[in-house]
């Protein structure tokens, strides 16, 4: 569809959603000039769309009272953008809105013409997203239900949270804002009583959430978006930079993971020297010890001792284990 059809249809809405709109109105929301918008209004009245106008303080263009416009007025593309909007919702949200998402998805394309509903249908083939959370959403979504539950009553929730340097989970009494999906997992975003600051907490994390009787105190000034620029993601979060060596055997493996290096050095012996972030000590070991003796940390030291005692402790554990090596 033209861009000059596309703002027709835009201008119908603009009018139908309210009337006496003036023509500088109109010309923002738009975009164009004055001029243009009585070009268009000239244009929707030799379609036969009853616009008409009031001169005066008040007055401004209107469509004749009861006038609608035709429902699910889309071009193909407008139709697949609605499908894969439809589709990522089932996805992130599983089962709290997949029955949704599939009942949208079949009154859309029995209304459509042919045109779209082969657009969604290629669509369908074409262009795919799916495995996109990493936590399990069967063993979330009770927890996501009751947390939205607390979004849309205003309800006070008591959870049991599990943060990544504590042994037991923590009980915490949250009044819940809004509900986010990032970096492939699922947070909660509100007010921690516990620490009396607003939090983000990863929902996986939790091993209860109850609704109690008190009312949740949300903010009218608010802004989750705002929140949610301001967080930073886990990759600006690091706090070590690591530099390490894989052995010439062992370089494949980098290669294959070469999104989670900062920098890679290939050396003359063949091997190649790496650098990344992490979060803190335990995160950069556990990523180490994964790769076993094909790397080396060079530095930072600390993180060579720990190390060591990991491997240490490991090795203690495993003294007295009797194998054979197969041939």
């Amino acid at each position: 569809m033209s861009q000059t059809a596309t703002r027709l249809i835009t201008l119908i809405m603009l009018l139908q959603r309210q009337p006496n709109q003036r023509a500088a109105d109109l010309a923002a929301e738009l975009g164009i000039s004055e001029r243009t918008v009585h070009r268009y209004i000239g244009m929707l009245e030799e379609m036969g769309i009853p616009v008409y106008s009031e001169r005066g303080r008040h007055g401004g263009f209107s469509l004749a009272r009861g006038y609608r416009m035709p429902p699910l007025v889309f071009t193909p593309e407008e139709a697949v953008t609605v499908h894969l909007g439809t589709s990522l919702v089932s996805e992130v949200w599983g089962k709290l809105y997949e029955e949704a998402a599939h009942g949208a998805l079949a009154k859309l394309e029995n209304v459509l013409p042919e045109a779209q509903r082969q657009e969604i249908a290629w669509a369908s083939r074409a262009l795919i997203a799916t495995n996109m959370n990493r936590a399990d959403q069967v063993s979330i979504m009770p927890l996501l239900e009751t947390l939205r539950q607390a979004t849309q009553t205003k309800q006070r929730v008591r959870v049991w949270y599990q943060g990544r340097q504590q042994p037991e989970p923590e009980e915490r009494d949250l009044d819940v804002y809004a509900l986010a999906y990032r970096w492939g997992w699922w947070y909660a975003i509100g007010y921690c009583h516990l620490r009396q600051a607003v939090r983000s907490f990863r929902v996986d994390r939790m091993d209860q959430v109850m609704l109690i009787n008190e009312s949740a105190v949300i903010p009218e000034d608010f802004d989750v978006y705002d929140y949610l620029k301001a967080e930073q993601p886990p990759e600006h979060s690091q706090q070590l930079t690591i530099t390490m060596r894989f052995q010439p055997e062992g370089v494949f493996l980098a290669k294959y993971g070469r999104s989670y290096w900062q920098q890679m050095e290939p050396q003359a012996d063949g091997s190649l020297i790496v650098t990344f972030g992490a979060q803190d000590m335990n995160v950069a070991a556990s990523t180490i010890m994964s790769y076993g003796s094909l790397v080396e940390v060079l530095s930072p030291q600390a993180l060579r001792h720990t190390l060591h005692d990991w491997a240490t402790a490991v090795a203690e554990q495993y003294k007295n284990e009797s194998y054979h090596k197969s041939e």
